[in-house]
Order: structure tokens, then C-alpha cells, then sequence
């Protein structure tokens, strides 16, 4: 797989990332621990060298399968991992003061089986804290050798700079994709002035953009997509017209829909990467496969034109959560 550098840091990962947080969180029950590390070894055997990961997911136990799932590889993978919320708990609210990311820190060394963390991200902005003091705290860790490299996740712009200009943000972690394009308004812009690489998460709308849902799909009691307005049955039934704009394309180009959703993304910018997640070894190869699939300028506009009017319905977050993004 092709390399990309994240902005200007200098930090190189594959085109494509992994997201590990559906292993053990979010979308339904946890899988088999040994299961779970089979998927992320099928990615690095892929050529993934770029996991995801956070104290958040599980909580606790997503770092731990990661960690043990890429000891034997260490040196040639980058691990991202966060902090940012009360016991590791995003209901809880946020939580970035200096000694709790300390704490984060070094509970995620040894869960991550791992002397120093490549990517550390702040998971969400926290409002109680001054974004130079959480900058500030993490340039000591970096200055300490137990972080390489500071990262900010679903922030805002004002939120970005402020940081920047205390300790260079290497990438910025925020939900982008063909239905969700919110950050080509303020933050792409943003990123390209300061150097800063883009790291979009659900770039496969949390499995929507792959065809594989629609307004008869029941999930599972404990997945979150339950209480996402977004995934309300009428949603997910006014939100086919996009999913069936994006099947012409792909059926056009002999790729799935979930391969153009991801190619479409590489092809923005060059430091921009994807980090898709799966628990399934064959969605994998599929989502692989998205980065050898080259777009010309003809299909960004055949793109563009086909999903140009179409008005996503639902928010895509509810509740408390959705105050934590874009501070």
C-alpha cells in the first residue's frame, strides 16, 4: 500500500489506516479477543501500519487487544491513542487536566505494550481546560520520549490554532465522508495553511456508504447507531438516495460502494487518510482494495453531480455528545 505524511510532521503512515474501536466498542458486543486480534494482524499483513485506538473504547480493553495484536510488530506500525474524558467514559463528560493525561499516558504504555505512544490524541475539547495547558502537557510528554507526536480530535478551528501555536498538532481526527463533508467549510482550509494532516473517521458513514444498511436493518441492543438520529429508520430510508447515487457509480467503475466512498476521500488531499474499521477479515480486503482504485477528475465530477441536492437527513450525533464536537 502507498505512504502518505501526515501534513508537515514528517510522521508516515499507510494511505489507508485501521480503526480498532468496533472490535470491542460501539457497534454491538466486543468480539473474541482472538478474533479481534486476527482482524488487526490481517491489516498490518495488508499493509496497514497505522492503528486507532483510545482509553474511550471498551473502555480500556480496545489499547489492550492492540496492544497485544501488534507487539511482534512495534517497530513497524504507529499507534494512535486518546484521552480526554472522566474515566475514560464519555458520558461522564470531559476531562483533559494535566495530570489526568498523565495518568492516560501512562496506563496506555503498558496496555499498548509499548515505550512511547506514536499519535496521542485529545479526544474531545474540554472546556474546563485551556487548550495551551493541554498542549503544553502533552509537549512535556514528548519532551519526556512517552509521545512522538500531538493530535486533536472533532475540534474547532479557533481550538486548533491556539493549540498549534503551543505544540504543533501533527493530525486532526474528525468525522469526514461523502455524507458528512462539514470540514471542507472551515477546517480543510485550516488544516492546509498549518500543515496539519486530516485523519477522517466513519469515512464509511458507519457502515452506511457500503449499501449494506437500510430502513429495515435491526441492530444490535448495545450498537450506537441505535440512539443516532441519522440511523432512525425514516433516516436511513430518506438517505438511500445517496447510497443508491453511489452504487451507479461504483457499478459503472466494476468496485463496491464502499471502495468509491474510500477512494473518493484519498483523492481530496494527500495528506488526508482514512482510518476504516471492520471486525470482518473479507470487508477488510474490501475497504483495502479502496486505496488501489484511482479516480480521475471525469468521476470526482460524475461524483459530486450525482450526490449534488441530496440532503442528508438525521444529526449525527444526539444528547450530550453531540455538545463535545467542534469547540
Amino acid at each position: 500500500m502507498q505512504k502518505r505524511i501526515l501534513g508537515r510532521s514528517g510522521l508516515e503512515v499507510s494511505a489507508l489506516g485501521f480503526g480498532c474501536m468496533g472490535l470491542s466498542h460501539g457497534f454491538g458486543p466486543p468480539m473474541d479477543k482472538n478474533e479481534a486480534i486476527k482482524v488487526i494482524r490481517a491489516a498490518f499483513d495488508g499493509g496497514v501500519t497505522f492503528f486507532d485506538t483510545a482509553e474511550a473504547y471498551g473502555p480500556f480493553t480496545n489499547e489492550e487487544v492492540v496492544g497485544e495484536a501488534l507487539a511482534p510488530v512495534r517497530d513497524r506500525v504507529v499507534i494512535a491513542t486518546k484521552f480526554g474524558f472522566v474515566n475514560g467514559m464519555p458520558g461522564q463528560g470531559a476531562d483533559s487536566r494535566p495530570e489526568r493525561i498523565r495518568v492516560v499516558a501512562e496506563a496506555a504504555l503498558k496496555r499498548l505494550r509499548t515505550d512511547f505512544i506514536d499519535l496521542f490524541y485529545q479526544h474531545r475539547v474540554d472546556p474546563k481546560v485551556p487548550i495551551e495547558e493541554v498542549a503544553g502537557t502533552v509537549k512535556d510528554l514528548i519532551q519526556e520520549g512517552k509521545v512522538r507526536h500531538f493530535g486533536m480530535s472533532e475540534a474547532g478551528v479557533a481550538a486548533i490554532r491556539r493549540a498549534h501555536a503551543v505544540q504543533p498538532v501533527t493530525a486532526l481526527q474528525s468525522e469526514y465522508s461523502l455524507w458528512w463533508r462539514e470540514p471542507e467549510q472551515k477546517i480543510l482550509p485550516t488544516l492546509e495553511e498549518l500543515g496539519i494532516g486530516f485523519v477522517p473517521f466513519s469515512p464509511l458513514g458507519k457502515g452506511f456508504l457500503t449499501g449494506a444498511i437500510s430502513d429495515k436493518t435491526e441492530f444490535d441492543p448495545t450498537d450506537f447507531r441505535n440512539t443516532v438520529p441519522r440511523f432512525a429508520p425514516d433516516a436511513r430510508k430518506a438517505n438511500q438516495i445517496l447510497v443508491d447515487a453511489l452504487g451507479r457509480i461504483a457499478e459503472q467503475k466494476k468496485v463496491t460502494m464502499a471502495q468509491i466512498a474510500l477512494a473518493w476521500l484519498l483523492a481530496q488531499k494527500p495528506w488526508l487518510v482514512p482510518i476504516p474499521g471492520t471486525t470482518k477479515v473479507h470487508r477488510l480486503e474490501e475497504n483495502l482494495g479502496g486505496a488501489a482504485v484511482t479516480l480521475t477528475s471525469a468521476d470526482l465530477a460524475a461524483i459530486l453531480e450525482a450526490i449534488s441536492g441530496i440532503e442528508v437527513q438525521g444529526d449525527r450525533y444526539s444528547g450530550s455528545y453531540k455538545n463535545l464536537v467542534n469547540r
